[in-house]
C-alpha cells in the first residue's frame, strides 16, 4: 500500500492550464501507473499531442469542453464522461465555456 501526500505532488502551470501530478515515477514506487488532475481555464486549450509510447484516460471531473482529435475532428466531453486514446494517439482540448473543466487522466 502507498499513499501519496498533498505536499508531494507536483503542480506546473501554462497558459491557463494547470497540471498536478497526482501519481508518477517521482512521487510514487509505481513505474507502469501515472495520474494527473488536469484543469483547463475558460478560453483555454491544452494543445494536441501525443504519447508515443502510452496509452491514456480521461475521465472528466468538472466541466465541459471540445476534445482536438486527429483529422481535424473535434468532439464534445462533459462531466462524468470517460474516453481511452490509444498509444501515439493525437489529443488536446479547448474549453470555449465560462466554468474550468477538470479531468483526471
Amino acid at each position: 500500500m502507498e499513499i501519496v501526500r498533498r505536499d508531494s505532488i507536483t503542480r506546473l502551470s501554462n497558459s491557463g492550464v494547470q497540471s498536478e501530478q497526482l501519481l508518477f515515477p517521482e512521487n510514487s514506487s509505481s513505474r507502469r501507473v501515472t495520474i494527473t488532475r488536469v484543469t483547463v481555464q475558460p478560453g483555454s486549450i491544452n494543445p494536441p499531442h501525443r504519447h508515443p509510447a502510452s496509452e491514456q484516460i480521461w475521465v472528466a471531473l468538472e466541466g465541459s469542453g471540445i476534445l482536438l482529435l486527429d483529422d481535424e475532428r473535434r468532439e464534445p466531453i462533459t462531466v462524468g464522461d470517460v474516453v481511452r486514446f490509444a498509444d501515439g494517439d493525437l489529443h488536446g482540448f479547448r474549453n470555449p465555456g465560462d466554468v474550468p473543466f477538470a479531468t483526471c487522466r
